[in-house]
C-alpha cells in the first residue's frame, strides 16, 4: 500500500477464505473500519454486506462474480502470482499492519484444509505483528494472541486453551480460570494449557516472555475438561 495512504486506525478487519466464515460479532466492527479481504474472503465479505477496501491474493478462489462486483465498487485489487512465498491470509495481514492499527480482527473458517488452518494460526502470532492486538473469529471458535497481558471476557464454564507459539512461553500467570497458572512455563507443543475453564466473566492472562495463543472453541464445545 502506498506510503501516502498509511494512516492509523484503531481496528482493521481481515476476512479470510474458506467455508462458514463467521460474521463479525455485533458491534465489533464500527462503521468506517478498514476491511481487507484475502482472496476467497472477498466472496464471504460481500455476502455479509461488508464494505471491502482492499482485496489481496492470487485470486484463484475468489469467484469471477465477486471480483467483478469488487472492481465495480472501486475496491483495490492487489494481485499476486500464484507461485508466491506467503499465503493470501499472511499477505492480507501484512496489508493490515501497513495501516498501523492498534487491533486486527480476522474473520475466518475453523475448518477446511488443515495445513492452511495451522499456518494461519501460526501467522497470527508472528513477530511481524508484535505491535498489534490480534484476534480471530474462526467459525464458532475464537483465538487471541497474548503478548504481555490481556483480559478476556467470557462466560463461567466456557473452555479456553493456552498454547505457546514459536517457542516457550515463560512466566505465565492467570486469574479467573479454574486451573490457575502461577508463573509457569508452557513449552511449544505442550498440552499443559489445554482445556482450562472460565470461572468468572473475565480472565486475565499474562506472559512474561514469549507468545501465547488463547483458543476458545465455543460454547457448544463446552463440558468437563479432559
Amino acid at each position: 500500500m502506498p506510503a501516502e495512504e498509511r494512516v492509523e486506525h484503531d481496528l482493521v478487519v481481515v476476512v479470510a477464505g474458506g467455508e462458514a466464515v463467521a460474521a463479525p460479532p455485533d458491534g465489533a466492527v464500527p462503521p468506517g473500519t478498514p476491511l481487507i479481504a484475502a482472496d476467497g474472503g472477498l466472496d464471504r465479505a460481500l455476502a455479509l454486506g461488508l464494505d471491502v477496501r482492499l482485496a489481496v491474493g492470487d485470486f484463484d478462489s475468489a469467484s469471477p462474480a465477486a471480483l467483478a462486483a469488487a472492481e465495480a465498487a472501486g475496491v483495490t485489487l492487489e494481485r499476486h502470482p500464484r507461485a508466491k512465498d506467503a499465503t493470501d491470509l499472511e499477505l492480507a495481514l501484512d496489508a493490515a499492519a501497513a495501516l498501523a492499527p492498534r487491533r486486527v480482527l480476522v474473520l475466518g473458517s475453523g475448518g477446511g484444509r488443515l495445513d492452511h488452518l495451522l499456518a494461519g494460526l501460526l501467522a497470527l502470532g508472528s513477530s511481524a505483528y508484535a505491535g498489534l492486538e490480534v484476534d480471530a473469529v474462526l467459525g464458532r471458535a475464537t483465538a487471541h494472541v497474548i503478548r504481555g497481558e490481556r483480559t478476556l471476557a467470557g462466560e463461567p464454564g466456557e473452555l479456553i486453551s493456552l498454547l505457546a507459539l514459536h517457542g516457550r512461553a515463560e512466566g505465565v500467570v492467570t486469574d479467573g480460570l479454574a486451573y490457575p497458572l502461577r508463573g509457569e512455563t508452557l513449552a511449544a507443543g505442550s498440552s499443559r494449557g489445554v482445556s482450562n475453564v472460565f470461572v468468572a466473566h473475565e480472565a486475565r492472562v499474562a506472559v512474561g516472555r514469549g507468545v501465547l495463543l488463547a483458543i476458545r472453541p465455543g460454547p457448544e464445545q463446552g463440558g468437563e475438561p479432559s
